[in-house]
């Protein structure tokens, strides 16, 4: 079982940052693949980034290439997202998740965080 928590989401100006973590427990947090996705007000979950086991493999949405980072603490079981030059449209709950098949890229994410959101006014 793993359980993933998010943490660092508020409301930001246009132009703005903020840097997500999400924090897992279980002793194999270095051999899952992870990832972000983020849900805005009536639309469909979409994939954001997502981070090989090791960090040496990354990929991107492109709506967020060149202004959102993603990385990974194995020692504090903790991935990051950082969120810089921030729109309104990036405006979404932001979530966590594991992939713990150990293959890249992720097939599919069996574990989930609660989300955390992310408000970025004009």
């Amino acid at each position: 079982q793993v359980q993933l928590v998010e943490s660092g989401g508020g409301l930001v100006q246009a132009g703005g940052s903020l840097r997500l973590s999400c924090a897992a427990s279980g002793r194999t947090f270095s051999s899952y693949a992870m990832g972000w996705f983020r849900q805005a007000p009536g639309k469909e979950r979409k994939f954001v980034a997502a981070i090989s086991w090791s960090g040496g493999s990354i990929y991107y949405a492109d709506s967020v290439k060149g202004r959102f980072t993603i990385s990974r603490d194995n020692a504090k079981n903790t991935v990051y997202l950082q969120m810089n030059s921030l729109k309104p449209e990036d405006t979404a709950v932001y979530y966590c998740a594991a992939d713990i098949s150990g293959t890249w890229p992720p097939f599919q994410y069996d574990y989930w965080g609660q989300g955390t959101q992310v408000t970025v006014s004009s």
